[in-house]
């Protein structure tokens, strides 16, 4: 099974628990069918670099 990293930066009084990342890592399971990790970061610490998706698997 392939493995997704999702970064996300939070808004507002966004919740920043283990709890929080683990439920969103429980969807991307569900909903996409890769194992996922989330990484939680504040507004503006993620680069604006235009990089949205890099699929990186393999396709045979």
């Amino acid at each position: 099974m392939d493995k997704i990293t999702l970064h996300c930066e939070l808004i507002g009084g966004a919740e920043r628990s283990p709890e929080f990342s683990g439920d969103i890592a429980i969807s991307i399971r569900e909903v996409c069918k890769l194992r996922g990790e989330v990484e939680l970061f504040v507004p503006g610490d993620l680069p604006n670099d235009g990089k949205v998706i890099d699929d990186l698997r393999v396709l045979d």
